[in-house]
């Protein structure tokens, strides 16, 4: 049921296997273990979960992701987070509402992007290899890597482009997205780069 994508001295990263939107697993010895977005409740998966690190918090960068939130909650005791009005969106009891100040830990921290909705977020590790779990924030395009591509739902495509502008300082070596697929997805090394060059299509 979860797929080992990446895994370095410090942390590793697990696919939840046919979740739509992905749901990703964060294992890391300084931050904790981290889902981010939350599939249908399963004991099963809480319990597979748990065997690879116990689960202490449930991030989710948009409202989309954000199933049986108060089932994984109470099942898990781990503490639900998610940015600004993104909380107001989501069915189910947000522990922390994260704002601009919050920094979670010495090597982990956040990213508002809104545009995909009102306060779409992104999670970013920032000890190398850097990754950035973007959410719906980017999704996958024709080379299998993320890329900005305008949604008939989106809250504002404006913000959404202003907030890729800011990506250009961000460096990071592995990118996640809401659409991830693992025989399609590129996602790294090298995806600050590659995201770069993708968005360079998308403003000529």
């Amino acid at each position: 049921m979860m797929k080992l994508i990446f895994e370095s001295f410090d942390r590793a990263v697990y696919y939840v296997e046919n979740t739509s939107p992905a749901v990703f697993y964060l294992a890391d010895k300084e931050g904790g273990g981290i889902l981010i977005n939350t599939p249908s409740f399963s004991d099963a998966l809480l319990a597979e979960v748990n065997v690879i690190m116990p689960l202490k918090f449930i991030f989710y960068p948009s409202y989309f992701g954000a199933q049986d939130v108060d089932v994984w909650r109470s099942a898990s005791g781990a503490q639900s987070m998610a940015y600004g009005h993104e909380a107001k969106r989501i069915k189910g009891a947000i522990d922390l509402v994260l704002d601009r100040e919050n920094r979670f830990s010495r090597t982990i921290d956040f990213l508002p992007m809104s545009g995909r909705t009102e306060s779409s977020c992104a999670l970013r590790c920032k000890n190398k290899p850097g990754m950035v779990f973007f959410g719906p924030i980017l999704s996958m395009g024709e080379s299998g890597w993320p890329t900005l591509a305008a949604q008939d739902n989106d809250y504002s495509f404006e913000n959404r482009m202003f907030g890729t502008l800011g990506l250009q300082d961000v460096k990071f070596e592995y990118a996640f997205t809401d659409d991830f697929d693992p025989q399609a997805s590129q996602y790294g090394p090298g995806a600050d780069v590659a995201i770069q060059r993708e968005l360079a299509h998308v403003f000529d």
